[in-house]
This record gives C-alpha cells, sequence and structure tokens, in this order.
C-alpha cells in the first residue's frame, strides 16, 4: 500500500447556483480527474491525498482507508446531495493480485446534479470561487500532429488464434464464456492533453460516462454499481453489433435483437450479477429481456437492474463493488476458469482496464461502472503515447474474424477522439 501522510481536514462545498459551465472545461492539465454524463456529474483536481493498493483485499483496504478518513474530517456540507462533501475518485486493478488500484482525494470537486452546482475544497475554506476561476483550462490543444500505431501484446492474427483456442476450450465444456481483450499502442507527434480527448469523447458520447483517474481516461457505457441510500442500480451490456447506413443500420440492429449467440452472451452477464448481488439485498429486479442501446459507434444488449440493499447489510458501496467484480461481461463464466484463461491467452496485463472505475462520497454514495472505451496515458515518449483496449466475450459460436471486428470498432471510439 502507498498513501500520502493523512492529516484531519477541513472539507466545504458551496452552492454555485445554475451556473452552465461544462464541467469538462474546468479541468486543468495534469490531474484531471473526471465522471460526466449528459453534462452532470463530478470533476476534480489536486491531490489532498492519495492510495495506492493491490492484492485480493484491495478494496477492504480502501474502503477502511477512506472511512478513517472521513472520521477525522470536518465538513461543512449544506448539500448534502449524492457527489457533496468529501469525495474520493477510484481506478481498480482488473485483477487486484495482479495490478495496483488508484484512489484520489482531490483538492478541489466541481459537481452538478439536476442543474444545480457546486465545488467542494479541501483545505482552505475561503478559495471556492478562486479554485473554479483560477483553475480553469484555457483552450485545450487542438492537435497532436500525426499518428504512429503498433501492435500491442498480440498482433491480430496472434489475437484472432487466441479466440479460436478459447471457443475450443468453450466447446469442450471448460467453461460457457471467456472476454478477451487485446491492446494497441499509439504515438503522436506532440503530447496527448487528456482535456482536449475528455472534451471530443464527452461530446461524442453523451450517453456514457466520461472518466479520467490517474491518467486513464475514456468513455464508458457500462455502469457497474450505483449506490443512493439503500438503493443499487447497475446497466448490464453484453452482446455488440457495429453501426451502418440506412436500412443496413436497421438490418443489423434487429439481427443484434435476434441474435441467440449475443442473448446468451448476455443473460451470462446479467446472471452473474444478481447472483453477487442477492446475498446484499432485500429487493433485486432484472428485466426478463435486454433492450437494444445504441451509442454512435456500436448497438448494445442492455438490461437495467434495481434493487435495495437490505437494512441490516452494513456493506459499503467498495465492498459491494468487490463482490459483483468482474462481472461475466469483463470476465466470464464460471468466474475463476475465465480469469485462468484470460491470463493464459490474452498475454498481457490489463492493468486497470476493464476494472471499476468512478467515486465514492461521504455517505457512502457513489457511482462505478467499467473502465472501457478507454486508454491508458503513460509517460513514454514525452507524454504522446497511449495504450488503447478493446475485447468482447467469447462464446460457442464466437467467429474470430468477426470478434476482431468488433474491437476495432469498441477501438474507433477513442480513436476518433484523437484522430478528430
Amino acid at each position: 500500500m502507498t498513501t500520502a501522510a493523512v492529516s484531519s481536514a477541513t472539507v466545504t462545498t458551496t452552492p454555485l447556483g445554475r451556473r452552465r459551465t461544462p464541467l469538462l472545461t474546468l479541468l486543468p492539465a495534469d490531474g484531471a480527474l473526471a465522471w460526466v454524463r449528459r453534462g452532470e456529474g463530478l470533476v476534480g483536481w489536486g491531490e489532498a491525498d492519495r492510495l495506492e493498493v493491490s492484492g485480493p483485499g484491495a478494496l477492504a483496504e480502501a474502503g477502511a482507508w477512506w472511512a478513517d478518513r472521513c472520521a477525522r474530517t470536518e465538513v461543512r456540507d449544506p448539500l448534502g446531495v449524492p457527489g457533496s462533501g468529501p469525495v474520493v475518485f477510484g481506478s481498480v486493478a482488473f485483477d487486484p493480485q495482479a495490478s495496483t488500484s488508484v484512489f484520489v482525494v482531490p483538492e478541489v470537486v466541481v459537481g452538478r446534479r439536476d442543474g444545480r452546482t457546486w465545488v467542494t475544497v479541501t483545505g482552505d475554506a475561503g478559495s471556492e470561487e478562486r479554485a473554479v476561476v483560477e483553475t480553469s483550462p484555457q483552450e485545450a490543444a487542438t492537435s497532436i500532429g500525426r499518428l504512429a500505431y503498433a501492435d500491442g501484446a498480440l498482433d491480430p492474427m496472434a489475437w484472432c488464434g487466441a479466440v479460436s483456442t478459447a471457443v475450443a476450450r468453450i466447446d469442450a465444456g471448460e467453461l460457457a464464456k471467456v472476454v478477451l481483450a487485446r491492446d494497441l499502442f499509439v504515438t503522436a507527434d506532440r503530447p496527448l492533453d487528456p482535456r482536449r480527448l475528455l472534451l471530443r469523447l464527452g461530446e461524442r458520447f453523451p450517453d456514457t460516462w466520461t472518466f479520467a483517474v490517474d491518467g486513464l481516461l475514456g468513455a464508458t457505457p457500462e455502469l457497474l454499481l450505483r449506490r443512493t441510500g439503500r438503493v443499487l442500480e447497475s446497466r448490464v451490456l453484453a452482446g455488440t453489433a457495429r453501426r451502418g447506413a440506412g436500412a443496413d443500420d436497421t438490418r443489423l440492429a434487429a439481427a443484434l435483437a435476434g441474435s441467440a449467440k449475443d442473448r446468451s452472451e448476455h443473460a451470462y452477464a446479467v446472471d452473474s450479477l444478481v447472483a453477487a448481488l442477492q446475498p446484499f439485498c432485500s429487493e433485486l429486479e432484472a428485466p426478463g429481456q435486454p433492450t437494444v442501446l445504441t451509442l454512435p459507434n456500436v448497438r448494445h444488449l442492455a438490461s437495467d437492474v434495481r434493487g435495495r440493499q437490505r437494512d441490516d447489510d452494513p456493506s459499503g458501496l467498495l465492498e459491494l463493488v468487490g463482490a459483483v467484480h468482474p462481472t461475466a461481461a469483463v470476465g466470464g463464466t464460471p468466474t475463476a476458469r475465465a480469469t485462468e484463461v484470460i491470463r493464459e491467452l490474452e498475454g498481457m496485463d490489463r492493468g486497470r482496464y476493464a476494472g471499476p472505475v468512478g467515486w465514492l462520497d461521504a455517505r457512502g454514495d457513489g457511482e462505478f461502472g467499467l473502465a472501457l472505451r478507454c486508454a491508458q496515458l503513460t509517460g513514454a515518449e514525452g507524454g504522446r503515447q497511449a495504450r488503447l483496449f478493446a475485447g468482447c466475450g467469447i462464446v460457442t459460436g464466437s467467429d474470430p474474424t468477426a470478434e476482431l471486428a468488433e474491437t476495432q470498432a469498441k477501438l474507433a471510439a477513442f480513436q476518433t477522439a484523437l484522430e478528430d
């Protein structure tokens, strides 16, 4: 575990009325933190505290650390809404035993919910207005020049071979589903400005959650778990089809809705989430049939799951996140065997890709999605390099060439932000 020295702090939330300034335009070039959808959510910057943790007890350790910090914090919060008061942003490793999870407490958070805007400052309670005005960036760089792409752990042919191996193992009865991902490196002529990327992602994909934590940026359509009081909500996505033009687009949508292969893949994801949440809930509802979620680049089968946490259950949001992750949407079924196959066939460490990402406040409310459609900005090449990720669910009947095309469609979400 790595953490900054923690001392008692004063955290002050101040209402700012109905300001219309887009949240993502407030971010500085360095240390951007974000969780924004349809113009609402949270952005933050500065580091009042930080935790880096790994191992099987990573989320329990992070939950205890956050509870301890909140217990020693003087809070001035007249709003008392989810996201006001003390907030921590988190990005959790897909495999906590293999990689490190990161939690950051910002010095400044600006939030917006139901049209109301506020700023939360750790420390100097007289600096709320100054914090928003003085840290607002100038216009982000408009060009990063030419881009050069390079294969990650596996080139396309090798990755298709991994898919074929996975299908053979599924057909042999070793497992029912596994999610295989691939990575791609991109190097730009000039440093990559996270503000530019986040703004472009937010503009192109307003119905996703645009996120940034410790250099991991993306726009995820999948909500792993939201907790508001005792109410729990999740949006499960599994089963994907590319977009087309005109009549072809309509045909592709109908084919996805009626695809036995995609519906089977989706059912595994919903069932795994419900089974993991059931012990914590007094009520839990999942739709009998998925709907089709349409995004600019792809379509997904989607199911919105809603439940109520038992009144006698003391689990915090991070504990619940740990209980449901990884779902079959990013891991597979059964979970343990799928994780072994991922380690064997992918040939890479996912890091925080496909792990939970989001925020948590001092009341225990928060939102965590899955870090999809994302890239990890690196210090390589003077800040000019990023590592992109995309994956897809493999089940009986999966075709390696079609699965490769699906990853390319998903990679295009971030590539568009780079290349526009």
